[in-house]
């Protein structure tokens, strides 16, 4: 009895290799799906929201020049020597991808940092025609620049003036496909009904628009020159709209480059680790760029006081006016490195770019 008991029923052992030998069968055969759908006939990538391997961070990859758009206001003069110097001093460190350099400035006329760092003049916009939003100049400013500029390089990288390399950048691009960094506040699917006056439905569905803006990316020139014109005319056209005005406000001209580059068929990767913004990412580590766009609020134990100026503090806006001083204090213990890295990477630049204090 006790055998025809056993033998009506499978033991649990069994049922636990046929439940795992199952498991895997399906898991294989969704990897192969996968890997078949990422690919096409070509061998290239289908789906470019992809991260290159790791092993191609070591660089070697096509040069890319760095385009920095800016005016000539204090404010930006002082970040724009930060943002060269460690853009010098990366520059041939092993890994970079790093070629020329220019910083378009979009003031209308030259500034004293003429000779100090590679620059060209490009005009503003109209006069009122930015309406007080001085970053719609930066559309403007790239269609000028990539008509009368002669760029080496086959890639670029749009930057800007509160970037600092911390890492040597390789060209993070593939082919066609360029590299973006993806902004958590850059949510094309939740504003469908506003994205749809810009990019129909004919076009797809809003989920081919990058959560990104135009900084940092690293893009093909000939494709920049495509996008440039429509990223100017949609940033307008968005910053002519109430509606869109007032559900985009600051970044208005970052969803204007993303709607721009959907509008082209142009889809980027996306990678996390291009840039870091302190205080909220707390260590450097393998990530290339800092971008200190955030103030850093601290007690004196190393506790962040956001929204509330702290007893130590590090913030851009505190200096519209001229240059943080040379040796800022470093911050009290506990505070994340990620903030420590980035008061140091600012003394070091001030303390060896001459005349520092210069307006």
């Amino acid at each position: 009895m006790i055998g025809r008991k056993n033998a009506g029923r499978a033991s649990p052992l069994l049922l636990v290799l046929l439940a795992f030998g199952f498991f895997i069968a399906t898991y294989n055969l969704l990897i192969l799906v996968m890997h078949k759908g990422n690919r096409s006939d070509a061998g290239e990538l289908h789906d470019p929201i992809v991260s290159r391997p790791d092993e191609l961070r070591g660089g070697g990859g096509a040069k890319f020049h760095v385009a920095l758009t800016a005016t000539d206001a204090p404010y930006s003069k002082w970040q724009c020597r930060i943002m060269y110097y460690w853009y010098k001093k990366m520059k041939d460190v092993p890994g970079s991808d790093m070629g020329g350099f220019t910083r378009i400035l979009h003031s209308g006329n030259p500034d004293n940092l003429m000779e100090e760092i590679p620059s060209i003049v490009v005009d503003p916009l109209p006069e009122g025609l930015d309406r007080g939003y001085i970053v719609l100049n930066r559309p403007w400013a790239f269609v000028q620049w990539l008509e009368k500029a002669t760029i080496e390089e086959e890639y670029i990288l749009m930057a800007e003036p509160d970037h600092i390399f911390v890492n040597p950048l390789p060209n993070l691009a593939h082919g066609d496909h360029p590299a973006a960094f993806p902004f958590f506040y850059i949510k094309p699917a939740e504003n469908e009904k506003i994205m749809r006056k810009y990019y129909p439905e004919e076009m797809g569905p809003v989920t081919n628009v990058d959560p990104i803006g135009n900084s940092p990316v690293i893009i093909k020139k000939s494709i920049l020159e495509k996008i440039a014109p429509t990223w100017m005319n949609v940033s307008l056209r968005m910053k002519d709209d109430p509606e869109t005005d007032k559900a985009f406000g600051w970044v208005l001209e970052m969803y204007g480059y993303a709607v721009a580059s959907a509008l082209h068929g142009v889809r980027h990767i996306l990678r996390k680790d291009f840039m870091l913004q302190p205080p909220w990412d707390l260590e450097v580590g393998n990530k290339f760029i800092i971008h200190y766009t955030y103030g850093c609020d601290y007690n004196m134990k190393g506790e962040l006081t956001y929204g509330k100026i702290g007893e130590w503090r590090f913030d851009k806006r505190s200096h519209l006016r001229g240059p943080p001083p040379r040796n800022l204090s470093l911050p009290p213990p506990g505070v994340p490195e990620s903030v420590v890295r980035l008061v140091k990477a600012v003394n070091e630049a001030s303390a060896n770019i001459p005349n520092w204090d210069t307006q």
